[in-house]
């Protein structure tokens, strides 16, 4: 073999080695459904997150939070960005682990009365119809159930709960169909409430408001070797005012505004394990609201 030879032979095999280190990842987004969904909203997410850690990643659609579940429970996909109320469950049926922490601004809820209710402390609820969000949302329900028994009321039984959408509860609230909402508090102050020019300023008042709520998060699935799952941690720490705005490169995504990537580790969501006790879900073994 001529010299020309061995040095072509040797870059090929260097190319080939470099191709063959490069992994490909399949990635889900619990709340967002479809592929051309996940491609407008995530699309360059995905591409920042290509370049930082020189992996390639795959969309996986899923239709819901049970799907992304078994996905990962049969390998079908590696990391999945879901919120804290989809990860409790997520863990306990997968044994996934959160990876990196997308931190919300402002991310806590709060329970809100109008203020000529006479409702002062939260015992004054017991017995009164409350309207929360979604079943299964962790600010819109879990979060604002978890405040009541932390103040002694029973959210399972001493309300009349409802659901409904934010919209909605604010009318009931305002028109005095329901006693209190339970809510997102930036959510509800920067929508419904900020909208409404019908009821002056101190028509309603904050009754209590958490702290701020555990992160949503990129989470990874036992199966991904944990070298490979350190690798795209530390590569998205390492980049991630580039990864950060793919991710707000969507309005879909507004909500990340301000936000920050962080490390975490389950302990950070023991706090989430108890407002499913708290709505009547010990066993964290299914999706609220499925």
């Amino acid at each position: 073999m001529t010299l020309r030879s061995i040095l072509f032979a040797s870059a090929a095999a260097a190319v080939v080695a470099t191709v063959a280190s490069a992994e490909t990842w399949n990635l889900a987004v619990t709340d967002v459904e479809g592929l051309e969904r996940l491609q407008t909203e995530w699309g360059p997410f995905k591409a920042a997150l290509e370049k930082a850690t020189g992996e390639e990643f795959e969309f996986f659609p899923v239709n819901s939070r049970t799907a992304a579940a078994e996905a990962l429970r049969g390998q079908s996909v590696d990391f999945v960005i879901t919120g804290p109320a989809e990860y409790i469950v997520i863990n306990a049926l997968t044994d996934a682990e959160p990876l990196i922490g997308l931190g919300r601004p402002d991310y806590h809820c709060a329970i809100v009365v109008r203020a000529d209710s006479g409702i002062n402390t939260m015992a004054d609820l017991k017995g009164k119809k409350v309207a929360f969000g979604d079943i299964g949302s962790t600010s819109n329900m879990l979060c604002p159930m978890q405040l009541m028994a932390d103040y002694g009321v029973n959210p399972t039984t001493e309300i009349d709960k409802v659901h409904t959408s934010r919209n909605i509860a604010h009318e009931a609230l305002k028109n005095g169909d329901v006693a209190a909402i339970g809510t997102n508090a930036t959510s509800w102050m920067e929508g419904p409430r900020a909208k409404d020019d019908k009821v002056p300023y101190g028509f309603f008042k904050i009754l209590a408001r958490s702290g701020d709520l555990p992160n949503d998060m990129i989470v990874v699935g036992s199966h991904v070797p944990s070298d490979a799952a350190e690798k795209v941690k530390t590569a998205i720490l390492d980049n991630k005012d580039a990864v950060i705005d793919g991710i707000l490169s969507h309005e879909e995504n507004e909500k990340y505004r301000g936000m920050d990537l962080v490390a975490i580790d389950d302990a950070a969501y023991d706090i989430v394990r108890s407002m499913y006790r708290n709505a009547g879900y010990p066993q964290f073994d299914q999706f609220i609201g499925d």
